[in-house]
């Protein structure tokens, strides 16, 4: 085999473990039935609180940029894991959007995402719990 198939191999070799390592720590680290059933209940909350954030024009640049990105990778067919995998599926989306929330939250603070919540005030206590970063 020539030495050119010999990298691709080690590549696409490399990726798959790095793919099973970031499933196993998702597996390690998913979300307990109650945080996730909370997330399902929250989902249109979340999306436009995303949307308005995003679209905050006194948030900073970075910050509605990483937002626009993650509203494009929810709305992708394709996610890190498959969402027809049970629990794992699902999770990848939970954490990726608790991980953006908490670096919102970190640069603009959380009075941004408190004056952008669509949602019921138990509902920002489920997101404050889920997102770990809205005290």
């Amino acid at each position: 085999m020539p030495d050119w198939a010999w990298t691709i191999v080690g590549v696409a070799g490399g990726l798959l473990l790095l793919w099973l390592a970031l499933v196993a720590a998702l597996w390690l680290t998913r979300p307990d039935e109650v945080r996730l059933r909370d997330l399902v209940r929250l989902l249109p909350d979340v999306v436009r609180l995303l949307r308005r954030l995003a679209a905050d024009a006194t948030l900073p640049h970075g910050v509605r940029v990483r937002l626009w990105l993650l509203l494009g990778y929810l709305a992708m067919p394709i996610d890190l894991v498959p969402d027809v995998i049970p629990v794992i599926g699902y999770a990848d989306d939970a954490v990726v959007v608790a991980l953006v929330l908490r670096s919102v939250v970190r640069r603009a603070g959380p009075d941004a995402v408190l004056r952008h919540w669509p949602g019921t005030p138990d509902g920002l206590a489920a997101l404050r719990r889920l997102t770990g970063s809205l005290d």
